[in-house]
């Protein structure tokens, strides 16, 4: 059984307990606008370009065979309507200015890659962790990662946001321990607007996991003029502060280093000038979940 994955980070602190290998899988069914991991969203391989590292040799130009790159008044230009994604150009490309984003690894693959650092996860109680993209969408290809990381002994965290059909779920839970759900806004107008999807199929599978065993972090990013507004930070505590499983909710800030893979995809990116949110503002996000009685912390 093969997935579609971009990476594999490891030593990653930050995608549940301890440390862990956080493999990235390619698909995303939600356009945010923020999104911090554009070349996570389709499930297609993707031309990066680096032009940092451009040394002007011109190979590229001479490997496309459907004329995608070419030189137009001393300008490189990239037409993604001829490009067939063949990696010519990345093969040609000595400085590796230009990546394929994307690829297929098997199951036995990418747990065997996990597994290199299992000392590591005995020692902080760390292990894998799926993330995207939304895994769910391979979710056969997850709860096969998943089984055999419990087959080693090794602690499972599935990193998803939910808009998926609940029969994806039912085939990872039964091999997750942990799964970080992100909850972004409640208001269903709202939510439509700034991920491109309704949010009622995330809210009631959110309802479904409320009735299992699996132990749950719910994550908010916390995204100026999109999430960040008290109304909504109050309205997503008060949906989940009766979770029996719900260990603590994080409010994830937003930051601005999403912009660089957004010009290396040759996209646009939408919140170009927007600032992450001062200590302050975080800690008075805080204190309103707080209120509602919901364990809480800000990255």
């Amino acid at each position: 059984m093969t997935g579609h994955i971009f990476n594999i980070q490891k030593f990653s602190i930050h995608d549940g307990p301890g440390i862990r290998t956080t493999v990235f899988l390619k698909g995303c069914s939600m356009h945010c606008a923020w999104c911090h991991n554009p070349e996570s969203i389709s499930q297609k391989p993707q031309l990066v370009f680096f032009p940092n590292k451009c040394i002007g040799c011109h190979r590229c130009f001479d490997a496309c065979p459907t004329g995608a790159l070419t030189l137009v008044d001393d300008e490189r230009h990239y037409d993604k309507a001829l490009c067939r994604l063949c990696g010519r150009c990345a093969e040609a490309c000595y400085a590796e200015a230009l990546v394929v984003e994307g690829r297929d690894a098997t199951v036995d693959e990418v747990v065997a890659e996990i597994l290199k650092d299992k000392p590591f996860y005995d020692n902080s109680g760390g292990g894998a962790t799926l993330s995207g993209g939304e895994p769910l969408l391979q979710a056969d290809f997850a709860a096969e990662v998943f089984a055999q990381c419990h087959h080693h002994g090794v602690h499972t965290t599935l990193d998803t946001a939910a808009n998926v059909p609940w029969a994806a779920f039912e085939k990872a839970l039964p091999h997750v321990d942990l799964v970080l759900l992100d909850i972004k806004i409640v208001d269903p107008s709202r939510h439509r607007e700034a991920t491109g999807v309704d949010n009622a199929r995330i809210l009631d599978n959110a309802r479904r996991l409320y009735h299992t065993d699996t132990r749950l972090w719910v994550r908010v990013p916390v995204i100026p003029g999109y999430t960040d507004d008290d109304d909504n930070i109050a309205a997503i505590a008060d949906f989940v502060s009766d979770f029996p499983n719900l260990d603590h909710l994080e409010l994830l800030p937003y930051h601005c280093f999403a912009e660089a893979k957004y010009q290396r995809l040759e996209e646009d990116y939408k919140l170009k000038g927007a600032e992450p949110p001062p200590r302050e503002r975080l800690d008075h996000l805080v204190g309103i979940v707080a209120k509602r009685g919901v364990q809480t912390k800000a990255s």
